[in-house]
């Protein structure tokens, strides 16, 4: 069987939970994914409790990263505009 014909694994998260997931701001889903990591990382769960905690995270680290992402790439424009306004500093350019 190749790897494209196996099929997807079930996830025991809800659209539901996905969906609030993804509207989560970036500090909220870094302290729902350190609660996951601390369950996971305690004990004591079974592998379905496991495993649950485990794609929670994944989608928590997800989100976070995510978010990350974006503020990455809105200081990279804000810096690249920046070094733009730079080289035409005090030139006729930017005087109109």
């Amino acid at each position: 069987m190749t790897a494209a014909a196996q099929p997807t694994p079930a996830s025991s998260l809800t659209d539901k939970e996905r969906e609030v997931i993804a509207r989560m701001p970036y500090e909220q889903a870094r302290d729902e994914l350190i609660k996951a990591v601390q369950a996971l990382e305690t004990g004591g769960l079974d592998l379905d409790q496991s495993m649950r905690q485990w794609e929670l995270g994944e989608a928590l680290a997800k989100r976070a990263q995510g978010l990350l992402d974006e503020v990455r790439a809105k200081l990279d424009a804000a810096q690249a505009e920046q070094r733009a306004n730079e080289a035409t500093a005090g030139t006729q350019d930017n005087l109109a």
